[in-house]
């Protein structure tokens, strides 16, 4: 692997021929002010893709004729006159359990394989209306559970092709971490943009529940799925939230206020802001260079000015991490009603194991893991009045090897551990934000996150932003 210049987030260092390594931001200007075509730049991310998706097995589809007749038209656009949209011209890629109109949309699944709606999902509208160009649909995890179909290929960690590279958007990890997207939407359910982005040195972000519409994204389990973005700097995520989210009345869970503009307060610094760490529950059953990378951080942190106190998170959180698998077996039996069992036969095995659980669990247990929810959402809603975010790890461990994690998810403990920092908040609906740290001995991305008080997505990105301006931009992977 080849290291990158140690540059800042707004620091271009990029030839013509490195293009695809540019950051999304440093990429808006020169797009909107006629210095790089739309057309010029697809086609040279068309290009990258033709060359590297055979050995990583990101994408699912591309869609070339679509995004370069796309890139034609946003060019036109500009050169006569036409106000340019804050994504103008960008290449992004789409999870695919987010539907597009006439293109497949299967969710990683065999029974959906020749599935094509007739309506593109609202964050994929919104893409559009920012003057985004999708690129193509990328791979997941079957039906954005844990493994991936046994006749899918798996996409494969630039940074390693016996690491894992993240459940269940591990096509949007991968397509950005190797230069083959600027960006990409991915969704998470138990950990599933903060797993990926740990594991490719991403920063991802998934937001307040209801901030960013659902309409149009198939589900694994409705109550805990949020959609959010994956990118290599925060600035870079915080510009593809700005354009997905706000209100959407096709989402009955869609918040209705106003969405802040977060690339405007990502300066704002961090003095005033404190920070909380649980020391019990970041250093219990983790591993030391997961703890040591948690202890740089908050010394970063307070160097730059913010107070970081010790708090205690609602112990009601293990409660709901044992039982994430209850929740969200029940609701992926729902959202599969009409497919299961009638084609079983196209199902791999953990998703049916999965489906199979939530026909067997009843209304009682079903109803009380509801209540501690709620009692956890109330007490961390408290923690937040005197905090304006909590650091704790992604993953208890360093980023697992593929027959690792495998193992792992054989053995329902070991997975229960493995969702110890994540689940909690799918549950409560807090936002958070991943962030990778550099890389560790091995020359593997290392990362923590940060999670924030309901929709105070804004002090995240300034925390995440101070925090990867301070340390500067990680290396990256040969590809």
């Amino acid at each position: 692997m080849s290291d990158s210049p140690q540059t800042s987030p707004n620091q271009s260092a990029f030839s013509s021929d490195e293009l695809h390594w540019a950051s999304l931001s440093e990429l808006c200007q020169p797009l909107r002010d006629g210095e790089l075509s739309a057309l010029s730049l697809t086609e040279h991310m068309l290009s990258r893709i033709e060359r590297h998706n055979c050995d990583l097995h990101c994408y699912t589809q591309i869609l070339s004729e679509q995004a370069l007749a796309r890139a034609e038209a946003l060019d036109h656009a500009r050169n006569n006159g036409q106000p340019c949209g804050l994504l103008h011209g960008i290449p992004i890629a789409v999870k695919d359990l987010l539907s597009t109109k006439g293109v497949v949309t299967a969710s990683g699944t065999k029974v959906m394989a020749d599935h094509i709606p007739d309506f593109d999902a609202s964050v994929v509208t919104r893409l559009h209306e920012a003057g985004a160009i999708v690129l193509g649909k990328v791979q997941l995890t079957e039906g954005a559970y844990g493994a991936h179909h046994p006749e899918l290929t798996a996409p494969i960690n630039p940074w390693g092709k016996d690491l894992w590279s993240g459940v269940s958007s591990s096509g949007s990890g991968v397509s950005v971490a190797s230069g083959l997207a600027f960006g990409a939407l991915g969704s998470d359910t138990g950990g599933s943009i903060r797993f990926p982005s740990a594991a490719n040195g991403l920063v991802g972000i998934k937001p307040t529940y209801g901030r960013v519409s659902r309409f149009g994204a198939f589900p694994l389990a409705e109550s805990l799925d949020h959609i959010g973005p994956l990118a290599r700097s925060v600035e870079d995520a915080a510009l593809l939230l700005q354009a997905i989210a706000g209100h959407d009345p096709h989402d009955p869970n869609s918040l209705e206020i106003a969405t802040p503009n977060f690339s405007a307060q990502l300066q704002a610094g961090l003095a005033g802001k404190r920070f909380g760490v649980d020391w019990k529950y970041v250093e219990t059953g983790v591993a030391p260079e997961v703890v040591a990378t948690i202890r740089d951080a908050v010394s970063v942190l307070r160097e730059l000015g913010a107070e970081i106190v010790e708090v205690e998170l609602p112990r009601d959180y293990t409660t709901l991490v044992r039982n994430w698998v209850v929740t969200c077996g029940v609701e992926c039996a729902l959202a599969h009603e009409g497919l299961y069992p009638q084609q079983r036969a196209l199902y791999g095995p953990d998703l049916t194991s999965l489906i199979e659980l939530g026909h067997k669990v009843g209304g009682l247990q079903y109803s009380g893991i509801e209540r501690v929810r709620e009692h956890f959402r109330r007490e961390l809603d408290g923690l937040f009045a005197s905090i304006d975010g909590f650091l704790c790890p992604a993953m208890p461990v360093s980023i697992p090897t593929v027959s690792g994690m495998e193992a792992a998810l054989d053995d329902s403990e070991e997975r229960a551990e493995f969702i110890n920092f994540t689940a909690p908040f799918n549950y409560s609906g807090h936002p958070t934000i991943s962030l990778p740290a550099g890389l560790d001995d091995q020359r593997r991305p290392t990362g923590f996150q940060i999670v924030g008080r309901w929709l105070d997505e804004a002090s995240l990105v300034q925390a995440g932003w101070a925090y990867q301006r301070a340390i500067g931009l990680t290396a990256r992977p040969s590809f």
